[in-house]
């Protein structure tokens, strides 16, 4: 018989909803596990701007995550309950300083806590670039933002391929970083959600969202302004960001990483190309690096990339380093 969301936070030894300072803006946090003693999982969402699954709404929502680790979720600034109105001068380099003031609050928190970052599509940007600023223990990717985001010819191939018509394709070839617009923006994306298994698969099991969205309505720290915020918000829109996304190249940053870092892609994703992160990684000699592919996935993981999620995250605590780049390639592919 299974116990009630009432049931699951009163058993959790921490459950707290702080405020702290992230890049001097007071920004609402949610700890919560079964046990101080845990190793901490700091969840950095994707989007910009869309905190999902794992938002400071989710108080008692997942009682598997929450009896193995101390769950740190963060809406990021201008989405959610942080909703906030952004000005230009926000950047990437903006949230990763907010990052890296979050990891150190949780530090002063829980001292002797192993650290892991758990970061999605565009909390992975966050999670590579503040390893140069702070120090934590592992990284869990799922879909990491690379280079050549969306404007490559992978994209443009599977959108021929789906069939596409001549001229919507020139509209989307025709769109670079320097002249996009956000109807460019969502007409790219629309048609890859539409004709291509690059955002969802449809061959896979779908992870359960009507009980996340029903948790979010029903949440003790949300109120409704805060749930219509997870997905209506500036943030999504934000040129000055989706600028520096389109043009950016995490590649020395990803080959010079030296804590385990482990990369969770779905086999159809085009989004962030496995493809491309793949040969990457086969071609690096970085002990640290891990990627795992997961059949019947996309951009979006399932109910199988969230299992990969959560047994990724178990293993990563555990990781000594004696296996090799090459045996790990060899096990995983």
């Amino acid at each position: 018989m299974g116990i009630s969301r009432k049931q699951i936070i009163e058993q959790n030894e921490i459950s707290e909803l702080y405020t702290f300072h992230l890049r001097n803006i007071p920004q609402k946090v949610l700890v919560e596990g079964r046990s101080k003693d845990l190793p901490i999982v700091i969840n950095l969402h994707g989007g910009p701007g869309t905190p999902i699954p794992f938002s400071v709404g989710c108080r008692g929502l997942f009682p598997a995550f929450t009896d193995r680790f101390i769950m740190v979720y963060w809406d990021q600034l201008g989405c959610g309950i942080n909703d906030y109105k952004l000005k230009d001068e926000f950047t990437i380099e903006s949230f990763v300083e907010m990052t890296a003031d979050l990891v150190e609050e949780i530090k002063k928190q829980f001292p002797a806590n192993k650290i892991i970052l758990f970061g999605m599509s565009w909390g992975s940007v966050l999670a590579l670039k503040v390893l140069k600023k702070v120090a934590v223990d592992a990284v869990v990717i799922w879909g990491q933002v690379f280079r050549r985001l969306f404007l490559n010819d992978e994209v443009y191939r599977a959108l021929e391929q789906a069939g596409l018509s001549e001229k919507k394709m020139q509209r989307i070839r025709a769109i670079t970083a320097d002249n996009f617009s956000d109807k460019d923006l969502q007409f790219l994306t629309g048609n890859i959600r539409k004709h291509t298994d690059g955002y969802t698969n449809k061959k896979g099991k779908q992870a359960p969202l009507a009980p996340i969205i029903k948790g979010l309505l029903t949440s003790p720290d949300y109120t409704f302004k805060d749930f219509k915020a997870i997905m209506v918000n500036e943030t999504t829109t934000s040129s000055r960001l989706w600028k520096e996304l389109l043009r950016l190249d995490l590649t020395e940053e990803l080959l010079e990483i030296s804590v385990p870092y482990y990369i969770l892609q779905g086999d159809t994703d085009i989004v962030t190309s496995t493809t491309d992160i793949v040969s990457v990684i086969d071609a690096s000699d970085n002990p640290y690096l891990h990627c795992q592919v997961i059949d019947n996935s996309g951009h979006m993981p399932g109910k199988a990339g969230m299992d990969a999620v959560f047994e990724t995250l178990v293993n990563a605590t555990t990781w000594k380093g004696e296996e090799s780049h090459a045996e790990s390639n060899a096990r995983i592919y």
